[in-house]
């Protein structure tokens, strides 16, 4: 009889962890309430200026979606949702665009856009959506203050993330569909303000999506952070201009995540090089001892350091 192949110690935990969330997957979607609906946005017409006048007429139709989308969870019955979209389209928040369907999309300005010499982009990872946008939203606002006068950020949550514990943050599939729109979006928001600074910002699975879109993005900075990996060997080998920054923190429970890429009949499991590596080749900014979710916590190293990369004013070392 033939000798079984040997299958190394980071590929036995990595298809343990897929076992795993093949299994959590099915019992936590059980738990879930069923989707709430919400119409279909009206098309948008595209943004070729960041004239304030221009702005707020693409605010006020977002604060339309908004309302509309919260309209329709009411005759739901869902007033968990309905209460979160009435805040939404209060006064003062500001969304280029909204759409309620399927978890919810939305990119929401924090800043004066149409002033802003610095932009920052932030790609959300697994888990956000509408029902779990409040971290995301805090993180922008801290960013926000950090970098003070001058700058803006927009929550770009303009794509279906997977769930957190599941096959889908396993594999690259949603990425791939993801970054379409994210291409689309910073080359919108680039036209717009063609003289100010864009960085986008990759938080965990985010930083795949960013990785599948990077040779489309004109964009001073992709910044990765809390990344398993973005399926790319090196940052040569996502083909772009923009300068490619990695941190990792040192309570991120992501650093006991295999980086490997296992083929199997549905796809390859897993995302390879860890982006803090020397192999990998990007810039690494201090993280200090930031956990998985907390890279934008205020007063944290690690936002300090991720406000310096969008501000322009940080240097860097290859790891």
């Amino acid at each position: 009889m033939a000798p079984r192949p040997r299958i190394s110690r980071a590929r036995r935990a990595l298809l343990a962890a897929l076992v795993t969330a093949s299994v959590a997957l099915p019992v936590s979607g059980a738990a879930r309430p069923a989707a709430v609906p919400a119409p279909a946005p009206a098309a948008l017409a595209p943004l070729s200026t960041a004239r304030p006048s221009v702005l707020e007429a693409r605010y006020a139709a977002g604060r339309e979606e908004i309302r509309a989308a919260r309209d329709m969870a009411v005759r739901h019955g869902d007033r968990r949702r309905a209460a979160a979209l009435t805040a939404m389209a209060g006064p003062g928040r500001t969304f280029l665009m909204f759409d309620g369907r399927d978890g919810g999309r939305g990119a929401e300005v924090f800043g004066d856009l149409s002033r802003a010499r610095s932009i920052a982009v932030l790609v959300p990872g697994a888990g956000v959506d509408l029902d779990h946008y409040a971290r995301f939203r805090r993180g922008a606002g801290a960013l926000l203050d950090e970098l003070g006068g001058g700058s803006a950020v927009v929550a770009w949550l303009g794509y279906r993330t997977p769930t957190t514990l599941g096959p889908s943050s396993l594999t690259s599939a949603l990425a791939d569909e993801a970054a379409p729109g994210l291409r689309f979006f910073v080359g919108e928001l680039g036209a717009a303000r063609p003289d100010a600074r864009v960085s986008v910002l990759c938080h965990s699975y985010g930083s795949v999506v960013c990785a599948r879109a990077a040779s489309g993005l004109d964009v001073a900075d992709i910044v990765l952070y809390g990344s398993p990996g973005t399926g790319a060997g090196s940052a040569a080998a996502l083909d772009t201009r923009a300068t490619v920054r990695a941190g990792l923190g040192g309570d991120d429970w992501i650093s006991g995540v295999p980086h490997v890429e296992i083929p199997l009949p549905f796809g390859t499991v897993g995302f390879g090089t860890d982006p803090v590596s020397p192999e990998f080749g990007a810039e690494v900014f201090d993280a200090g001892d930031a956990g998985h979710s907390d890279y934008l916590e205020r007063g944290s190293v690690s936002l300090r350091s991720i406000a310096g990369i969008v501000a322009g004013t940080a240097g860097g070392r290859h790891a």
